[in-house]
Order: C-alpha cells, then structure tokens, then sequence
C-alpha cells in the first residue's frame, strides 16, 4: 500500500492523477462513514515540534519527566519510522503538509521562499500585500532579523491563500461550523499553514515582543490577546541567561563540559555565547526577543500564549470538537546554532519536554486529557553539523578520517566563470554570457532568465540540461535535475527522484532543482553563518516521529513506513468528515481501528 502512495505523488502522467485522488477520495470517505458514530472529541490538539528528527526522542530519554513527552510515549500509538516523501525538507513546506496531508507538488508550497516570475522577484511564502498586521511596528525588522526567509517578504501582510489545498482545520470549521480553530506559533508560517483559511493564527513579533496577528483574522484583538501583551511576559527574561537544567555530567555529549573544547564551529548571534550560559542580556537590546527565540523561552512564551488561549476562548467546553495547533520552533533555532549533537539541543528538548507536561496538565484542567486526541510530529529532521562528524572521524583511523565528505557549500560557485565556459562554447555566446542566464537561486531550485534565453535564441530545455550538467561536476553536488525533465515524467524510476517529483510544482519551481550531497549544505545567508541546515531529502531530513494519544487509543508502538502526509487525511476520518482536498495519502488503520473497537 505504501508503495502505491508514493506513486500516486510521483506518477507523470497528469491524466491518471485525478482517478487515483477520486480512488482515495471515496475510500476515505467509506472509512468516514464507518467512523461517524465514534464519540467525537471535545478538542483535537495537533503538536509540531520544528526539526524534531525522529532519533532525538529516544537518544534524549533520559531525565524526561512523566506527563511530557513519556506521556505521549507511553500512552500512544508511536509510529517510528514516518518518512517526508519531497526533496525540500524546510520549514513552511513541513508544516503544510502536515496540514494538507499532500506533498508540495499538491499544496504549492515548494520552499520558504521562490522566485515569483510574474512578480520579477523572490516572494516569502505566506506574505500578502493585501491584508496588514494589527500590531503597527510589528512586521519584520530586516536589519536585524536573522531568518533570511522572512526578510524576502516586501510587505508585512500574512494570510493563507497561497496554499493551494485546503487543510484539515478548513475541513473541521467547514463541518463543525461552531467549531473554534486556532494555531499558535513563534514562527508566523508555523501559525497560518495550521489555520489555514477558516481558522485564525496568531504568531510572535521580534519587533514589538508580542504575539500578533493580521488583519485576514481579525479587525481588532480580542481583549485577553491586548491583556496578554500588555502583562509584557519577555520581561522576565530581563538580564538572564539560558543555563543548563541537569548537572554536566547528565548530558549525551560529555566532551563539552571540557573548557578547553573549541565550540567555534556553534554559532554565536549578538553575544548569546557557543557555549552554556546563553545571556539574553538587557531586554531593550535589539537582539533580546530573537534571543528568546533562540532558546527554551520561545516554547515557554508559546505555552503561555496558548494556555490563555484555550481559557479565554474556552477550547473543549461542549460537544462540537475545536482545533488548536501549537508549533514550537525553538528546537529548530537550536538546531541551527548548535547542532543537534550539542548540550543545547538536549538542554532545550529537556525543557521542551517539561513544557510538554505543564500543557497537557493545563488540558487535563481544563478539557480533559479523555476528551482530547493528541497528534505530535514535526515538519523536517536536521543534519549533523559537518565539524561535529569531522572531530567524530578524527578520533578514527586517519584513513577513515580522509573519507570525510561533510562541508559547507558555497553559493559563489554557482557564480563562478569557468562553470559557464562550456556552456559560452555550446551555446556560442560571448565571454560573461552565460553567468547572465542564472536569474536567482531560491533553495531548492536555480531559476534561470527565460527572457535571455529567448532573446539569444536558445531551447530552454537544452540550456537547462547543459547547465545542470556543469553543476553536478562540482564538488557537494549529488544531482541537478532539469524541470523539464521533472515535468514530462523523464527521470529515473528512484525513490529519489520520485522526492524530486513530489516538490515539483509548475508555475513556482525552477528550472534546475539541485541536491546537496549527504551532509552538505549552504550555511551562508546574507552574511550569517549557520552550523545546521536542513532542506534535503537525506533521510536524516525526512525522519520524523509521528504519535497519537487519545482517550480509545491503546499505546503500541509501529515500525511499518508511513508518511506524515497520513495524518490529516486520519484526523479527518477519526472525525467522520471530509479529508483536505488535496490529500491522497492512506489512512492510518491503527488509529481507525482501536476508534471502532471502542464503540
């Protein structure tokens, strides 16, 4: 059955698409059918934890409370072995398809960022001239935010319309029209995609130290949401530091507490250090919200946005189910300094985990943990940082040592003279030419100047098959493939290209989509350096964890494949309603059965 899904997102032909979506549809639907009678939930709480791999939970085990994440463990049904099926393992591509259940070639949402060809610029994903934020001072501030991403927006406004599918909180406020649906992020693309257009997000402001909204939710605040960001909850944070919660020795990576080890490889932002203590320092210093960001005090900040959420907005008060999504980020953010291999990123998952448990105690409270289905997993993995595996290589053999392959890659060979030599010679231009033809690169994807090359004459598909060829002889680069033969079904019948395929989105994808070899990355963004990037399709990138808990699920654990494209289409069918339209993933039978078995 697993291998009949990945085919259905890969399969070229367009023609044979719409049977399989109808195929899947109505076989959704017959499921749906057999579940309406099942006692509904009162609230369906879905958890993204961002960049959670699926390793990090049990390499991190020890010392976890009991109501946190052991909670999730212990009563659920853990499936261990949940695989992304595209190529561009980022952040705002994750999180839609966890909403949409459907890969980016369904839901369009290639990258963070693409090159918009009608617009002659690069477009952030959720960014919308037409609506604004209901915080004035509240949008990005480019000159000292660090998420390059967010800076290629050139509005402040943010709404849902460019997803191209609907997601499973349209599908519970369209079939539950009483149902309340929220979704609460750090991140303001963590908050929309889980919204989606019938619900409202809500998201935190490094530039007013709030959470925030626009003005496609909402005309004003609700009243807690002003009393929320009057009571100024980041001046706490005042003048601390992030420090560790357990003793040196308690940590995975014991080499650290040595004070000679070189942490250079970490990255440091404004002084926040490579190493513990992490100082937030002076709350009006221009980098003290990012800080916070950077760190456990994200998902605390998070937690106690949402808890005052589910009060004010009184989430699982009667028989008509409500939807609360709550992505934390800051475990992505660590990720990016430290390393998923670091103290930090064990000291955050720590405190993750404690947050974890003071939501759920607040659920119980207030909803009951019996009248809640739980759904934890997380939008994309992580690699390891390259000078982390080089030291673990160095205390090998030197010949071991040698077969290092992990490194950095810069864009600036992209760029470079000789690579376009061949490409002046075939084509015949002139000395300087061929650089011309490289308009941006917007991860994945090189987007190449179509007006140039109608202009010197030239076959695009030639041109892009000539350059991807120059591309794949440089050193970090394992493919680059021709859109063109992504869009006519001409590549390879590999469960690589079959990624490929599945992040293929016509008007919004390049022209060459390039692939990274296993453990290089670019770590280079408008001057900031960072130590962990995903965005491949490795599997280290595509594993993730994917748990449900509620009141008729019996805990067992699952090693069968699955993909987290499965979980929407599931949460539909525990419901009894219409799975999101783009969806053709299967369903997960473990969690349906033990629904009708309770009945």
């Amino acid at each position: 059955m697993q291998k009949w899904i990945i085919t259905t997102f890969t399969r070229p032909c367009v023609k044979i698409l719409p049977l399989i979506l109808l195929y899947s549809s109505s076989t959704a639907q017959a499921n749906t059918q057999n579940t309406q009678t099942a006692t509904t939930p009162k609230l369906i709480l879905q958890i993204t934890v961002d960049a959670l791999r699926g390793d990090l939970l049990s390499r991190y085990i020890k010392h976890r409370a009991k109501g946190g994440f052991n909670y999730l463990l212990n009563e659920g049904i853990v499936y261990n072995n949940a695989h992304y099926q595209h190529a561009n393992t980022e952040t705002i591509v994750g999180h839609v398809s966890l909403a949409t259940g459907a890969p980016p070639a369904v839901h369009g949402m290639i990258g963070n960022i693409w090159y918009e060809r009608s617009q002659h610029r690069i477009v952030y994903n959720i960014e919308d001239p037409n609506f604004t934020l209901l915080t004035k001072g509240a949008d990005v501030d480019n000159q000292n935010e660090i998420d390059p991403t967010q800076k290629a927006a050139k509005n402040e406004g943010r709404s849902p319309l460019a997803i191209l599918s609907s997601t499973i909180s349209d599908e519970i406020a369209t079939a539950f029209p009483q149902a309340k649906v929220f979704a609460v992020s750090v991140k303001d693309r963590g908050a929309v995609s889980f919204a989606g257009q019938y619900g409202k997000a809500f998201w935190f402001s490094k530039a007013s130290a709030q959470f925030v909204t626009s003005n496609y939710y909402y005309q004003a605040y609700p009243d807690w949401v002003n009393q929320w960001n009057n009571d100024n909850p980041t001046q706490k944070y005042h003048n601390t530091q992030w420090t560790r919660s357990l003793n040196p020795h308690q940590y995975h990576n014991k080499e650290e507490n040595d004070p000679a080890f070189n942490t250079d490889y970490k990255t440091d932002i404004a002084g926040f250090s490579t190493r513990f203590p992490h100082p937030y320092g002076p709350s009006n210093d221009k980098y003290f919200t990012t800080k916070l960001t950077l760190s456990p005090a994200g998902d605390a900040l998070t937690l106690s946005f949402a808890k005052a959420l589910i009060e004010n907005e009184h989430l699982g008060k009667d028989e008509v189910p409500d939807y609360l999504s709550i992505s934390f980020s800051s475990n992505d953010y660590v990720l990016h300094l430290f390393g998923p291999s670091s103290q930090e990123a064990e000291d955050n998952l720590f405190k993750l985990d404690l947050t974890l448990k003071k939501l759920f105690q607040y659920i119980d409270e207030k909803v009951g943990l019996d009248n809640t289905l739980i759904v934890l997993s997380a939008d994309h993995g992580a690699p390891e940082i390259p000078e982390y595996l080089v030291r673990k290589l160095a205390t090998q053999s030197a010949q071991k040592n040698s077969n290092n392959k992990a490194h950095y890659f810069s864009l600036a060979q992209l760029q470079d003279e000789t690579l376009f030599s061949t490409i002046e010679y075939t084509f015949g231009l002139k000395k300087g030419q061929g650089k011309t033809l490289i308009q941006r690169y917007a991860h994945p994807y090189l987007y190449l100047d179509h007006s140039l090359i109608k202009k010197y004459n030239l076959n695009l598909k030639q041109v892009q098959l000539s350059i991807a060829n120059e591309i794949m002889k440089l050193k970090g680069i394992e493919y680059a493939i021709p859109s063109t033969q992504i869009a006519t079904g001409q590549l390879p019948q590999t469960h690589l290209m079959q990624l490929v395929t599945n992040n293929y989105h016509p008007s919004r994808s390049g022209d060459i989509h390039i692939i990274f070899s296993p453990q290089v990355f670019i770590n280079e963004f408008d001057d900031l350096n960072v130590a962990s990037m995903h965005g491949s399709p490795w599997q280290y990138d595509t594993y993730v964890p994917v748990i449900f808990v509620g009141e008729t699920l019996s805990p067992k654990a699952i090693s069968r494949f699955i993909t987290p494209y499965d979980i929407a289409p599931t949460i539909a069918s525990y419901l009894g309603i219409t799975p999101p339209s783009g969806t053709s993933a299967p369903l997960l039978q473990e969690v349906l059965q033990e629904k009708l078995a309770a009945q």
